[in-house]
């Protein structure tokens, strides 16, 4: 009986040293928790810091590119070192209300969604501040979740940079190429030529390779590419009262 007593009793205090499950899931639960918050918040912690002009950032495919051990070519050129024709270009292809919005184009984004709703195809409404936050802190995989990410970014971004600042940093972030990134880097490769000496055409033609870096390419421009060059050559030239909030 003694003996029985003693067994219980030495079960019962090994029990009572270890941790309970619930209580180690319940931790292991929280540590997940702390870390996918981290990482939220780690963005807008950047942000602040990459408004200050000596930082240089890089993207999220840049990394990749180091991470797997491949060579990149990036040059950080000021934005008074870009020529005006590439930025109009640029602005007038990917994002033609840019000094109108304040990160997000509501307009273009709503009509995306009805279409969305109504089973047609969509077409792109990311504005240069999306593109940027994407390219900065997130996958390039295309996903609604990416998407809802992007919003507020971008509107953290246009509250806390200039106009200026926010297109310095996305035009020497952007891939132009497969491991070509930044606008001096691009005009280099494509043209031979600094990004402050490029020519309308050749900033238009850079301007319709950034929707498929991949697929396009400036110096070796398809059919369909010269056509879009010529509109978007076009629009440069009208631009005159949409890049108010970049050369005023």
């Amino acid at each position: 009986m003694a003996k029985q007593k003693t067994s219980q009793t030495t079960r019962s205090q090994q029990k009572a040293g270890k941790p309970p499950r619930r209580s180690l899931l319940r931790r292991l639960l929280t540590w997940c928790l702390g870390i996918i918050i981290l990482v939220l918040l780690l963005p807008y912690l950047l942000i602040p810091v990459y408004k200050l002009p000596q930082v240089h950032p890089v993207s999220t495919l840049m990394l990749g590119e180091t991470l797997n051990g491949r060579a990149y070519e990036r040059q950080w050129v000021d934005f008074d070192a870009i020529a005006p024709v590439l930025v109009q270009s640029v602005m007038m292809s990917e994002d033609g209300q840019y000094c109108a919005h304040s990160g997000i184009d509501w307009q273009a984004l709503n009509l995306v969604i009805d279409d969305a709703l109504d089973g047609e195809a969509t077409r792109g409404a990311s504005t240069i501040p999306m593109q940027t936050a994407k390219n900065l802190f997130l996958p390039s995989t295309r996903s609604v979740l990416r998407k809802a990410l992007e919003i507020p970014l971008a509107m953290w971004m246009d509250l806390l940079w200039s106009k200026r600042r926010l297109m310095e940093i996305y035009l020497n972030i952007a891939e132009w190429a497969p491991g070509i990134y930044g606008i001096e880097a691009a005009a280099q490769a494509y043209f031979g030529v600094p990004a402050a000496k490029l020519s309308a055409r050749q900033s238009a033609l850079l301007a319709v390779t950034l929707p498929n870096p991949v697929k396009r390419n400036a110096a070796n421009p398809s059919r369909g590419m010269v056509r879009l060059a010529g509109v978007i050559e076009k629009r440069a030239r009208q631009s005159g009262a949409y890049i108010k909030c970049l050369y005023d």
